[in-house]
């Protein structure tokens, strides 16, 4: 058994090897379990004579220690050149510009969320949420739009399974809140809202709204003007005109609607090219939101005696209020992912 011409061998290949894992087929020739040249020696030493054994046993062992050492050496060198030429790859130039951090900033959506809720919180406004899944009854009935009533038209919805819906307006938070606790009620409802429509500039099918509700011993309609001017002035500005105009919804009597001065045009219903604006569509006035008186069929259905307690409530599509303050004209943007155009609202 020429132990000595393996190990000369072994190294022959050894040396000729130029990668980590080219070792592998070298390694499993000589020192493999199985097929390796010296594993073959060592595992047929129990045939030989007794003397010759522990001769030939003390040198394949010292040949396998040799080998080892040496195949941790030639790896140790290898991976030490391939990280030299990585780095070298990748050295870092250092006169390069560096590169710009962005920080990731909450959707204009939640930030007109924060900032009209803050404004209802400084006038002594509870914030209150349910789910956007909800009961026919709380969307429906008990806001005085029972069944085959033509006000469902306004709010058809996806239809689910045991007389759910996906909510259409946040109204059954104010529902559940009457339900559960006596007057006085303070409370706006944040929150997403659905609705069986086309998506086009000015609407779409999950959006997002804000509603108030007021319960009280003489509240009145100039309470709810009063608190909606206050709301238009703070977030719109100073210098912005409302006006109210009679308008329907099942739940409020009387009810109307609260539209603002147009920004662009400023009332004049023209542009600076002097067309007509196409922003107020030249009406000079531009719709924000819904809110009237709570209708005393309501109070009923919750448990609110009506010849106690009054009160108001109005909501708002939060999409359209920050399109208009922000003169978006198309509602389609805040639905998408391009930065350019989040990128505004920071």
């Amino acid at each position: 058994m020429d132990l000595e011409s393996i190990e000369k061998d072994a190294l022959e290949d050894l040396n000729q090897v130029t990668a980590v894992s080219d070792m592998e087929t070298v390694y499993i020739k000589y020192l493999g379990r199985k097929e390796g040249r010296l594993t073959v020696i060592l595992r047929n030493l129990g045939q030989l004579p007794p003397e010759e054994k522990k001769k030939v046993g003390q040198e394949a062992n010292r040949v396998r220690a040799s080998l080892e050492e040496k195949f941790s050496e030639k790896k140790a060198l290898l991976e030490s050149a391939s990280l030299l030429t990585h780095l070298e790859k990748e050295k870092v130039d250092w006169s390069l510009p560096g590169l710009e951090f962005h920080r990731g900033t909450a959707h204009p959506i939640l930030n007109a969320i924060r900032e009209i809720s803050d404004i209802f919180r400084k006038m002594g406004f509870d914030i209150a949420e349910g789910p956007e899944v909800e009961t026919d009854q709380f969307n429906f009935t008990d806001l005085n739009i029972p069944e085959n009533h033509p006000a469902r038209d306004m709010h058809d919805t996806f239809y689910l399974e045991g007389s759910r819906v996906m909510r259409t307006h946040t109204s059954p938070v104010q529902v559940r809140i009457m339900r559960s606790a006596q007057p006085p009620i303070r409370l706006i409802s944040p929150g997403r809202v659905f609705r069986h429509e086309a998506t086009d500039a000015t609407h779409a099918a999950i959006f997002h709204q804000i509603e108030g509700l007021v319960v009280d011993q003489h509240v009145s309609f100039s309470d709810l003007k009063a608190v909606l001017a206050h709301f238009s002035e703070v977030y719109f500005g100073t210098q912005t005109r409302v006006r109210f105009l009679p308008s329907y919804f099942p739940f409020v009597e009387p009810g109307a609607q609260m539209d603002v001065q147009c920004f662009l045009c400023q009332g004049t219903q023209k542009n600076s090219s002097g067309q007509a604006c196409p922003l107020c569509k030249a009406t000079g006035w531009i719709e924000m939101l819904g809110a009237g008186m709570v209708h005393s069929q309501v109070f009923r259905n919750v448990g609110i005696d009506p010849e106690k307690y009054s009160g108001f409530a109005f909501g708002m599509g939060v999409e359209r209020i920050l399109m208009t303050r922000s003169q978006v004209r198309d509602i389609r943007y805040f639905l998408e992912s391009d930065i350019r155009f989040l990128r505004q609202f920071k």
